[in-house]
């Protein structure tokens, strides 16, 4: 965008056309300097090229009064930048990925198995753009995944391709002496990875830009999104505690059980794994979440819809422009256009007095 930021400069052009025409009055009523009795002694003397030019001179010092005006009023150009101040959601997507979720759901018409239905319904909470799921382009989140021991499989990142990559890949165990739910380990280390969230933001701000954390980024709020098929059977803490750990940080939590309630036997026949809904509910409730049941991979995708509404980001832009000064070349050509008439009077068209 080009503009000038001085426009009442221009009110000068008017002073230079005053100017302009005083001059030229003036210079009517002027005497002349010798005076001739009879000018046909000159009728054939012609008219060289310098007496042709002799308008030159002035007219470049009235080019140059012009361009002087032009830079005075500032000319400048600008580009369109924008500020963007983003308030998202921190949040922890813990998946069970014990043997059970290897246990087949129907998924128009053809037998999935959960984690696949799971790792799919995830995949477009993340990114949106397929049914009422807009995706969470402003929020931090991460990854992590359970068996008997819970694992960080991505930390909380705001450019989640890689994530996206790191869900692909994982699977569930492979060995009977992993398998296991772990649900209040795995609790309990998401909470802790979103208590250092805002740490983490400065600390990386701060490597990449060597400058502290600014306030385009700011953690609205702080929630872990549970995912599990069984009942907790195995980690050092239990969920009630890792729930009143999440609590204590303001970080709620969304349980969600997946699976039907009936008794499923496990891949590597362990037992039956089967859903503590009454336990997922409490801790869900305690944190200010909610827990829901799916059965099927279009009510987890409802589940994860009403969790996207609940949880918004707010993103604020604010345009601006950075402009850039365009009056040096009016400076510099009204500069050359004086310096050209001063050596014009002085040199070739120089008058006589």
């Amino acid at each position: 965008m080009f503009e000038f930021h001085s426009p009442l400069a221009f009110l000068l052009l008017a002073a230079v056309f005053l100017l302009l025409v005083w001059k030229r009055l003036r210079g009517r009523k002027q005497k002349s300097f010798l005076r001739y009795s009879d000018l046909s002694v000159f009728a054939n003397c012609g008219t060289g090229w310098r007496s042709r030019l002799i308008w030159l001179p002035d007219f470049l010092r009235w080019v140059c009064l012009v361009l002087l005006v032009f830079a005075a009023a500032r000319p400048r150009e600008g580009t369109e930048l924008s500020n963007v101040s983003t308030e998202g959601v921190a949040m922890q997507l813990v998946v069970d990925r014990s043997s059970s979720m290897n246990e087949p759901m129907v998924y128009k018409g053809q037998k999935i198995s959960r984690f696949d239905a799971v790792k799919m319904v995830i995949e477009d909470f993340i990114k949106g753009g397929k049914g009422n799921l807009k995706g969470r382009s402003g929020d931090m989140i991460g990854l992590v995944s359970f068996a008997r021991y819970p694992d960080t499989l991505c930390p909380l990142v705001l450019t989640h391709s890689i994530l996206i990559d790191f869900l692909k890949q994982s699977e569930t165990v492979k060995y009977k002496q992993e398998d296991g739910t772990a649900i209040g380990d795995a609790i309990a280390l998401a909470a802790a990875r979103l208590q250092e969230a805002e740490k983490q933001i400065s600390q990386t701000s701060e490597k990449l830009t060597g400058e502290e954390l600014s306030n385009d980024f700011k953690i609205k709020s702080k929630a872990v999104i549970l995912l599990t098929d069984g009942m907790n059977n195995a980690g050092e803490r239990t969920p009630e505690k890792a729930a009143q750990l999440a609590e204590e940080w303001g970080i709620k939590i969304y349980a969600v059980g997946i699976g039907s309630n009936m008794p499923q036997r496990s891949f590597f026949n362990i037992g039956r794994a089967q859903i503590n809904e009454r336990l997922l509910n409490s801790i869900a409730e305690k944190t200010g979440g909610f827990y829901a049941r799916a059965d099927s991979p279009k009510q987890l995708r409802e589940i994860y819809e009403k969790i996207d509404r609940l949880e918004k980001t707010e993103i604020k832009s604010v345009a601006y422009y950075n402009y850039a000064e365009k009056f040096e070349p009016f400076a510099m050509a009204a500069f050359a256009a004086l310096l050209l008439e001063i050596i014009l009077r002085t040199t070739l068209l120089r008058k006589l007095p």
